[in-house]
């Protein structure tokens, strides 16, 4: 088995320049980078990561702590994490909270005993464990998808944070629904206590109010984020006096499940009702009619959440900070619009 030393024999350098174009640790002269990434290949040479570890106290490696890691959306999310850390030399240790705050306590504290340098977490709705423990141990970490705020508003989040915008994109689903003349608009909301949850209320009432709707606590329930809570919550939409005549559910899993309760009672969409969904998936495209959805940057949110937490790591005292990206509305035809029709 090939060694370092044999490397820097082979490109005639000294084995702290190898080193240093292994780890990245100093600049190194394009050329003489070229030769060492040459002599590495040529020989079949592989880095003793557990042994650099031990020396450097360092394992370039990442946690990532996200529950419902089968949803497609935070699949995505994964797959952009994966890339760009490899991208810059670190590798992944994945757990699944199970949005569940004490088993999610648990994995967080079994990452940090795997030393990994520093965590992504996507944090359950009571996430009071998890912030004590990351600040005590003073675990660098970054939240995505769902925020933890400040104390006070004013002040700085506790931790770096990113996740798509929630509050416009929902309102603009409303706007929408709206304008083909729908007035009874039901929403099936996520799990209680998620930042994302939240904020998609708040896009909801806002986009009512804006179209001189009234609010009806009636037509909005929560499916908890999941399929299994999407069905029952759409039945029990779909059992009142008056019922809406467009749906709007806030996650893809949930979507699935309304499109079950729907079909349970007999009804079609746009047909019998109207539905817009927060999240498009792969599949979105292929269902009968095609799903009128709002598209997250879910591999950008995963890759920005790993550049936040290398910078961190570069620099710890740097100030925290929030970042929202922009979501795209996919316009199909599940909400009553002919095939043909601009989005508005």
């Amino acid at each position: 088995m090939a060694t370092m030393a044999d490397v820097a024999r082979s490109a005639g350098v000294s084995i702290a320049t190898v080193s240093h174009v292994l780890n990245g640790t100093r600049p190194v002269l394009p050329h003489t980078r070229q030769a060492v990434l040459d002599a590495v290949e040529k020989l079949g040479y592989t880095p003793n990561t557990l042994a650099r570890s031990l020396v450097t106290a360092r394992t370039r490696s990442i946690g990532l702590a996200v529950s419902t890691i089968s949803n497609p959306y935070f699949t995505e999310i994964l797959q952009g994490v994966e890339a760009a850390a490899l991208e810059r030399g670190y590798s992944l240790l994945i757990a699944d909270p199970h949005d569940d705050p004490a088993h999610e306590r648990k994995v967080v504290q079994l990452l940090h005993e795997r030393r990994v340098e520093g965590m992504i977490v996507a944090p359950s709705p009571e996430p009071g464990d998890l912030l004590a423990y990351l600040r005590r141990h003073q675990v660098p970490a970054v939240f995505l998808d769902r925020l933890v705020g400040p104390p006070a508003g004013d002040e700085p989040p506790l931790f770096d944070q990113v996740c798509a915008e929630s509050t416009e994109p929902t309102a603009g689903l409303v706007t929408h629904l709206a304008g083909l003349g729908h007035r009874r608009i039901g929403l099936v909301a996520g799990l209680p206590g998620l930042s994302t949850t939240a904020e998609r209320i708040t896009g909801y009432r806002h986009g009512l109010a804006a179209a001189g709707l009234p609010f009806d606590e009636r037509i909005l329930v929560h499916g908890d984020s999941e399929a299994a809570g999407g069905e029952r919550a759409t039945a029990e939409l779909l059992r009142l006096g008056s019922r809406p005549t467009a749906l709007i559910t806030a996650n893809n899993a949930m979507t699935i499940g309304a499109l079950r309760a729907l079909h349970t009672h007999g009804l079609s969409v746009p047909g019998d009702i109207a539905l817009c969904c927060f999240d498009d998936f792969a599949w979105a495209d292929l269902f009968s009619p095609r799903l009128t959805a709002v598209s997250q940057p879910s591999r950008d949110i995963g890759a920005r959440a790993v550049r936040m937490l290398l910078d961190r790591l570069a620099d710890p005292d740097r100030p925290t900070r929030t970042e929202r990206l922009p979501c795209t509305f996919v316009h199909r035809t599940s909400c009553g619009c002919r095939e043909e029709r601009n989005p508005s």
